[in-house]
């Protein structure tokens, strides 16, 4: 089962993932074990292949349970992330993180490193002491 993409006229077809996964759960509990393989709903977002897994609490907090099916990062396929229950969230830009400051397939944070290190040029007069560079 497929989402709608967040292109175009898509205000016209969006259903929130929530009613999503409520129609795609309904619909799973009323066919043979033969349909059972499928999966859904799912979208193909610019991270990669996501599915919602479903909605449940966590630690006393509604949350999304999602999955990676394919990833530009090979490492993320199959792992599952939470993103916090929004009944109006229609695509995965219009969800938040829970239990972590970013999706895992977000970049990371930026933190500064000392200008001193090895391969990076020199400091200029007048120019910042630190170089702002992605966490690894």
């Amino acid at each position: 089962m497929f989402v709608e993409r967040d292109t175009g006229p898509q205000d016209y077809f969006a259903v929130p993932l929530a009613r999503g996964y409520d129609i795609f759960r309904q619909a799973y509990q009323d066919v043979s074990g033969l349909a059972r393989t499928v999966r859904g709903p799912s979208m193909s977002a610019t991270p990669g292949k996501v599915c919602v897994d479903g909605v449940t609490e966590v630690a006393g907090i509604k949350v999304f349970v999602l999955h990676m099916i394919q990833a530009r990062d090979p490492s993320l396929v199959g792992s599952p992330f939470f993103a916090r229950f929004d009944p109006a969230a229609c695509w995965l830009t219009d969800l938040e993180p829970v239990f972590a400051d970013r999706f895992p397939f977000e970049p990371a944070r930026y933190e500064t490193v000392p200008d001193e290190l090895p391969g990076l040029w020199p400091s200029e007069p007048g120019e910042p002491g630190e170089l702002m560079v992605p966490a690894i």
